[in-house]
């Protein structure tokens, strides 16, 4: 008798995505009802699209009924659309995220999904050893990375290796236990989510992966870097004992993030309020 595998929802959060989405799209999905015996839902968070990658969505979502539509028509960032997509997490006993460029093949992300046993979350690692490397990234963007590690890690005590990966996976309950604390709605979403885990004390492992660098990135080093930076620096004010004393200067931020053209982030508050 063939083994029933848990209900696995996987989040692609796509911004202008026309060009590079339909082939990841269709490997992901056939990938999946070919190899995986038990409910795959696939659902594209749609985040202020100003192309047609909407259209090209839902070409693909006719061949392949297990791809879905989540849209929100103003950017709210890859962390807003993941914040909004975790959601869903009560449609599967499993559920993670991959970028929507197809950096980690759905084998590779399978193989993640194989190590949640008897863990909370697997997180893919591009820095540990067997972790295969098809197309680096330049000798600027893992500077950058490497930099960024030093701070998260002099911030936050993590000891995770690569926290930026784009392809992480995690078990219902500690996804549902975590949902109201991640705020964070831009690229450094991921340190948000890592340290509300760790904070929650869920079981975090990481794990090597197989990556192909993609070209067509829409991260512009600099501004990104900064508004990064300037976002893990807020999360660890709001793990002190200080944060309640900044609700004052909730409009400043507001202001800091719009000047940046970064996504602003989220405030418990309203998150609670549309829970």
């Amino acid at each position: 008798m063939t083994r029933t595998e848990p209900s696995l929802l996987l989040l692609i959060p796509a911004y202008n995505e026309e060009q590079r989405i339909e082939p990841v799209l269709r490997d992901y999905a056939a990938y999946y009802q070919d190899h995986y015996q038990g409910t795959f839902q696939l659902v594209v968070v749609l985040n202020g699209c100003r192309d047609n990658t909407r259209k090209v969505v839902e070409r693909v979502a006719c061949e392949f009924p297990s791809i879905s539509i989540q849209e929100f028509p103003d950017p709210i960032g890859k962390g807003g659309a993941l914040i909004e997509g975790l959601r869903l997490a009560p449609h599967g006993d499993y559920i993670g995220y991959v970028d929507a460029d197809g950096a980690t093949s759905p084998q590779a992300f399978h193989d993640l999904v194989k190590h949640l046993d008897g863990v909370d979350c697997v997180v893919g690692s591009r820095w540990v050893k067997g972790a295969v490397l098809h197309q680096s990234q330049t000798g600027q963007r893992r500077f950058a990375s490497r930099v960024f590690h030093l701070i998260v890690q002099g911030l936050f005590w993590m000891s995770i290796r690569d926290t930026q990966c784009g392809a992480k996976v995690m078990r219902r309950d500690a996804a549902e236990r975590i949902h109201n604390t991640l705020t964070v709605a831009d690229m450094a979403f991921d340190i948000n989510l890592l340290y509300a885990l760790k904070h929650a004390g869920c079981r975090v492992v990481e794990v090597p992966t197989e990556w192909t660098d993609k070209v067509g990135s829409k991260v512009q080093l600099g501004r990104t870097s900064l508004v990064m930076l300037l976002s893990v620096l807020r999360l660890r004010l709001i793990y002190s004992p200080f944060y309640r004393w900044l609700s004052p200067f909730r409009p400043l931020e507001v202001w800091i993030y719009t000047r940046l053209r970064a996504p602003i982030p989220r405030s418990a508050k309203e998150l609670k309020k549309q829970g």
